[in-house]
């Protein structure tokens, strides 16, 4: 009975690992960028494979579409993007994964949305982001030795399950390597083997993603311009991610803005122009470079939003972490943006951040200017910071009981009220969902006086 017992169970474990060899999904699908009438859906195959989508309003759901055919080929790594144009405005979707025909299957909902035509008829819609950084996933036989870097992936459902209409990844959102940053296709494999893990999944197909870069999904540790595989660095980065741009003709980078309602979001990039970081501090010593700080000055001229979020891989505002990668480091370049804002009265700026591996709100107080606040979240499942000096634990620019160094965690930032009267709350929550603090800030706050 016993040799018929192990014989069926050998057979079982056979037939799942079979199974699993011959599904033809490696990742995804995961939903990108989305507009007012189109969307962007990415996906990973494992071999080369013809993608497509059937999708449906959700308030009608037996009228099915389908999107055009895209071949997911070798040289693309075998991934696939789809844009789906001609949508509706404001409407909700859901929709299903066909891999050369045949319909795969996923276990969590796959949803994606437009965003509503709302500007000269409604007030702005009230939406939610949750936003994070520093992602990393053991792979034992080319970690560091001792104990994993890497844990609790489970996070990414605790992020699903609070239903956020996108999802921010502010940097370190996979962990390259010495094995990897040498070689495109050791980029390339550790972005696929981050990508794959089951717990990300629900994350990726049912809320909108966009990300942007830090220091080891661009090369080594504190990696700068001098890095000599940057272009191939930033051409995964393309491949992997769907946001709609990156950088400008005259500007490489992953730099990008995007609207999500009322509020605009400014992804910069703190990498592929960045002066290295023992390099004199003089008016030369650049993270972001002259072409990317005037784009920056320019977009938030030009951006009439009551909330204006710059987002960045490194901390912009701490000036008690120079020994780290702070913009503090950069000392002419953080005066000139920060003069800029207060110089041409730029109301609702506000700095989104991650790379420390510990969570904070730091709040930059000016008697004639209203305060600036950096969100900083991290690590989403890296290795905490939980050692950080005497000076810094008494910092008197945190504000009071944001610190979270004892947990993974991610941000959330909720948008509500009216037209004229709009209010950000910023949260933070741990691996189990639970709150670990808020602070709610109206847009009114956020103007020169």
């Amino acid at each position: 009975m016993k040799r018929v017992c192990s014989i069926l169970l050998i057979s079982i474990l056979f037939t799942f690992s079979l199974y699993s060899q011959l599904s033809p999904l490696r990742s995804g699908p995961m939903v990108g960028y989305g507009q007012m009438t189109e969307i962007m859906l990415w996906v990973q195959t494992i071999k080369p494979s013809t993608v497509q989508y059937q999708y449906w309003e959700s308030a009608n759901p037996k009228l099915k579409m389908k999107s055009v055919p895209v071949k997911a080929l070798e040289e693309n790594s075998f991934i696939a993007k789809t844009a789906i144009a001609g949508l509706q405005p404001g409407k909700k979707f859901e929709f299903e994964l066909m891999i050369d025909g045949k319909v795969v299957k996923r276990n969590y909902p796959l949803r994606f949305q437009t965003q509503p035509l709302w500007q000269w008829r409604t007030d702005p819609p009230d939406f939610s982001v949750a936003f994070g950084s520093c992602a990393y996933v053991n792979e034992p036989e080319v970690d560091r030795p001792g104990k994993p870097y890497g844990s609790d992936y489970g996070i990414f459902n605790t992020i699903a399950s609070k239903s956020p209409d996108l999802f921010i990844w502010g940097g370190d959102n996979t962990y390259l390597r010495e094995v990897d940053w040498d070689s495109r296709s050791g980029i390339i494999h550790r972005y696929t083997h981050t990508r794959e893990i089951p717990e990300m999944q629900a994350l990726l197909g049912s809320t909108h993603n966009y990300a942007t870069w830090d220091d080891h999904d661009f090369g080594p540790n504190n990696a700068d311009r001098t890095n000599r595989l940057k272009d191939v660095s930033l051409d995964v980065f393309k491949l992997f991610w769907a946001n709609q741009t990156y950088g400008t003709d005259e500007t490489k980078g992953v730099f990008g803005r995007f609207l999500w309602g009322d509020v605009e979001f400014f992804l910069l990039d703190d990498r592929y122009h960045r002066s290295p970081n023992d390099a004199p501090d003089d008016n030369k010593k650049t993270m972001f470079g002259t072409e990317q700080l005037q784009w920056l000055k320019d977009c938030l001229t030009n951006s009439s939003a009551p909330f204006k979020f710059v987002v960045n891989g490194n901390q912009v505002l701490n000036a008690n972490g120079n020994y780290y990668e702070a913009m503090t480091q950069f000392t002419s370049e953080y005066q000139e943006m920060v003069s800029f804002i207060k110089k041409n009265n730029i109301s609702g700026v506000m700095f989104l951040s991650g790379d420390r591996h510990l969570t904070e709100l730091v709040v930059h107080n000016d008697s004639t200017f209203y305060p600036l606040y950096d969100f900083t979240s991290s690590a989403l499942t890296s290795g905490m910071n939980s050692e950080i000096s005497e000076k810094e634990l008494k910092s008197s620019s945190r504000v009071e009981g944001t610190l979270v160094n004892d947990a993974h965690n991610f941000g959330m930032l909720r948008f509500t009220g009216h037209g004229k009267d709009r209010a950000v709350t910023m949260e933070c929550y741990d691996l189990t969902g639970a709150l670990r603090w808020s602070k709610t800030i109206k847009a009114n706050e956020l103007r020169a006086k």
